[in-house]
């Protein structure tokens, strides 16, 4: 969810309520205490255990909401100081609510972790999804519809980068994403097994998310001096693909198994996952061979 440009009450109107007397100076002085002892009430020794912290959190909000004022005669001193009224009960709630949040963050071990497993990476969204289940046995999928080297090049609008390390790839695909978007994907067959490369021009903008079953340990690994980190996963995962248009929609494109994957910036121009490899220094080493 996107965060807004500024706080609730633009700065004009803090202004006026920092400029609004004594009764409104007081109020501000008394706001620090007053969160800091909700912030203790929270997490109380004795509280019920069926109450989950953000129903703790709504509920102390709305216990302490004031009703709402007699209507006083029409004026414009009794208008500015039921504004100045309005503006700070306001405030204060939406204080609080963010306080309990950001408490319910630190204190609560699931909601911490999913917040620590969720994170931009280039053009790729890395995601952990512990109620996913990849199918026991997949393999990487090939290259659908091989295409010549040049003519994807042609067709995605760039150059298709070729890993030193692996060489001349026995098929290389182009797929059409939405919004005029394209996928290079080269691929090289090792053993009875393929190795698979994703290219994606990162002035595309791509969301590419990725859906991890079960808790992994997702490694940094550092690409050559001076280079980009890269992302190592270790384990088998499920993949979910997403492109995302200028407006910021996002558009499901399939589903999939994968295994081991490496994935990284080249250039700040393309963003890579190489998957296949079994090896993290292999990987890492495939992907310094692009230099």
């Amino acid at each position: 969810m996107a965060e807004p440009d500024r706080p609730y009450g633009s700065e004009d109107a803090e202004r006026e309520r920092v400029g609004g007397g004594t009764g409104s100076e007081g109020r501000d002085v008394r706001l620090p205490e007053e969160l800091r002892a909700l912030g203790r009430a929270l997490d109380r020794p004795g509280a019920d255990g069926d109450e989950t912290m953000v129903e703790r959190v709504l509920g102390q909000i709305l216990a302490e909401r004031v009703p709402t004022p007699v209507a006083e005669p029409p004026g414009a001193g009794a208008r500015l100081r039921a504004a100045r009224r309005w503006l700070g009960l306001r405030r204060r709630a939406l204080t609080a609510a963010l306080c309990g949040l950001l408490t319910v963050l630190v204190l609560t071990p699931p909601v911490r972790a999913a917040v620590a497993d969720f994170f931009d990476f280039g053009g790729v969204e890395v995601r952990y999804d512990p109620s996913a289940s990849p199918s026991p046995g997949a393999g990487v999928p090939g290259c659908p519809d091989p295409v010549p080297l040049a003519e994807a090049g042609r067709r995605a609008g760039f150059a298709p980068l070729v890993p030193g390390a692996l060489g001349t790839p026995d098929a290389v695909s182009v797929t059409r994403a939405p919004k005029g978007r394209f996928v290079i994907t080269l691929c090289w067959e090792e053993r009875g097994h393929t190795v698979r490369l994703d290219e994606y021009a990162a002035r595309l903008a791509p969301g590419y998310g990725k859906t991890v079953a079960g808790e992994q340990a997702v490694e940094w690994v550092r690409l050559g001096a001076g280079a980009f980190d890269a992302l190592w996963f270790p384990e088998p995962h499920l993949l979910r693909f997403w492109m995302t248009s200028k407006d910021g929609s996002r558009f499901t494109r399939s589903e999939r198994t994968a295994g081991p994957t490496l994935l990284w910036v080249h250039g700040e121009e393309f963003t890579l996952r190489l998957e296949g490899v079994a090896s993290k220094d292999r990987a890492r080493k495939i992907a310094e061979s692009l230099d």
